[in-house]
């Protein structure tokens, strides 16, 4: 079957369909890559992210050399809106999986932080605990800072010492030093604990 006829300018389906879709694919990937080059520039990684902006450009500019090449399509605006809406959200959970960087998790508990400072401590965790005024009184503030993708692994950790304890995340830029946990290699008695959790 003969489908040349999609692709030729002066068509209508290529006016109405094809090339509307081909600008939302287009703005998906520019944006996409666009909010991955600022979240990579955030980050710190000053040479990936002119990378991106590169290929970022180029996309943009065959969008809207389309755009406005016909400016009477009505479905071209549609497409270049939702390609643009569509990119910043596959950016966003791209970026989520990749777990990028480094965060600073604040802690100020509801109660004795012995147990909790104890245990991140032996779990590898780096730990800086200063005391501070509140206003029911005297509290300790604990400060970590981990790899973005041991959040989960260490709000459960607070959750489970400290119930309902204040905590606060924010994304760190740049380190110098300090104590990370080390990744712990799987073994085949990972495989024969059938999810249950030791109790240290």
């Amino acid at each position: 079957m003969d489908l040349s006829f999609l692709f030729q300018a002066d068509s209508p389906v290529f006016t109405w369909v094809v090339l509307p879709l081909l600008i939302f694919l287009a703005r998906i990937s520019d944006q996409t890559i666009g909010t991955m080059r600022l979240i990579f520039l955030s980050k710190g990684h000053k040479l990936l992210a002119p990378f991106l902006g590169f290929f970022e450009v180029i996309i943009w500019l065959i969008a809207v050399s389309q755009i406005m090449k016909h400016l009477d399509n009505v479905l071209c605006y549609i497409a270049y809106g939702g390609g643009f809406a569509m990119g910043n959200y596959i950016g966003m959970v791209i970026e989520e999986k990749l777990s990028l960087g480094n965060v600073l998790i604040r802690i100020i508990p509801r109660k004795d932080t012995s147990e909790l400072i104890r245990y991140l401590r032996e779990n590898n965790y780096g730990v800086t605990s200063v005391n501070a005024e509140g206003s029911k009184g005297k509290v300790d503030i604990i400060f970590t800072i981990i790899k973005r993708k041991d959040i989960d692994n260490v709000v459960g950790i607070i959750n489970q010492f400290n119930p309902n304890a204040f905590y606060t995340i924010e994304d760190v830029k740049a380190i110098n030093e300090g104590i990370f946990k080390k990744p712990r290699k799987t073994t085949i008695f990972d495989s024969l604990s059938f999810g249950i959790k030791k109790n240290k």
